[in-house]
């Protein structure tokens, strides 16, 4: 899926579309769980030059070649040099940045904090919400937190860059890309926007929260920022079981509309009548009522029935599971 939203940003602007590849190739190194010299070979290869990193005062490059370069670290130009608390990545150049530096060194440095964070004594919210790790284990890790598995907490999910909140958090891959989960104990802490806030579960259960948690943090909206799963009802159920690689012929179906007729789409399902429908688009109403016809034919259902209207909303809400994400940058020292 990432692979092909690339694909067609780069038809329309090829500067975002090699972004997002960039990040797509992060990402995936991240969930693989490389270590730094995989990291850097990585960003040495999408750079063509020399990627380097020095934490806690041990210097570590790699050239394109994945080799170790015979020259001194300070024989080049750091280019887009990024840093936190005790480490310090770039690029090296011998004349001007790539295009692409900044980007590279961005996600370079991402994957490096993500490392460093998992050396804290005190990490662990990854492992509290993995769903492939057993309740057990996942009360080793909330003991470190000070936390009883009965207890009830929800997991928040907000884009990796968010700023802090003060409790408990990591950064985590998702099929979705990097995200940051905030284990929630209170009720009471105010996530920056967008958020999703995931169900209230047993601290052992803390995965189900997660899950929820993203989903509902896909379904924010300038309008909507903030999003309580507990508020999607069984609605969290049918996108709990929606599988962003392989929609449902209904989701294809509203993608591939143009944004007019997806305009149009939704008032005739809003709307009380096509007469009502055509006031509101300014449209005449037997233009309108072409165009339901049309679309009725297009979708293979008509929206304006009980269960046509059933289709079209939870066709519309899986759509917005499969939408692109904003990158995230590097949180700041």
């Amino acid at each position: 899926m990432v692979h092909q939203l690339a694909g067609r940003l780069n038809s329309i602007d090829p500067q975002a579309g090699e972004a997002l590849r960039i990040v797509s190739y992060f990402d995936v190194l991240i969930a693989r769980g490389v270590g730094l010299d995989g990291l850097l070979r990585g960003a040495a290869l999408l750079s063509g030059t020399v990627a380097g990193a020095e934490i806690r005062g041990r210097v570590t490059r790699r050239d394109p070649d994945g080799h170790a370069p015979a020259d001194a670290a300070d024989a080049r130009r750091r280019s887009s040099p990024r840093s936190h608390d005790t480490w310090t990545v770039w690029l090296e150049r011998d004349g001007e940045p790539g295009p692409d530096d900044d980007m590279i060194a961005e996600r370079l440095a991402l994957g490096v904090y993500l490392l460093e964070e998992r050396r804290r004594p005190d990490s662990g919210i990854d492992a509290i919400i993995d769903p492939n790790r057993s309740a057990a284990e996942r009360a080793v890790f909330l003991a470190r937190h000070r936390t009883d598995p009965e207890t009830r907490v929800r997991v928040l999910a907000t884009p990796a860059d968010a700023a802090d909140t003060g409790a408990p958090s990591a950064i985590v891959p998702t099929r979705y890309g990097l995200l940051k989960a905030t284990l929630d104990r209170s009720g009471r802490l105010a996530p920056p926007e967008p958020a999703g806030l995931g169900t209230w579960v047993r601290a052992d259960r803390a995965p189900e929260s997660w899950d929820a948690a993203i989903i509902a943090l896909r379904l924010t909206a300038p309008d909507t920022p903030t999003v309580d799963a507990t508020d999607l009802g069984a609605m969290l159920l049918l996108a709990q079981a929606h599988d962003p690689q392989a929609p449902h012929e209904d989701v294809r179906a509203l993608a591939a509309l143009d944004q007019r007729s997806s305009d149009v789409l939704r008032t005739l399902v809003e709307a009380d009548s096509i007469r009502s429908a055509a006031g509101t688009l300014g449209m005449h109403h037997s233009t309108v009522q072409a165009r339901h016809e049309a679309l009725t034919a297009t979708l293979g259902y008509d929206p304006r029935t009980t269960t046509g209207r059933m289709r079209y909303t939870a066709a519309a809400l899986l759509l917005r599971l499969i939408d692109p994400i904003t990158p995230a940058r590097t949180p700041s020292a």
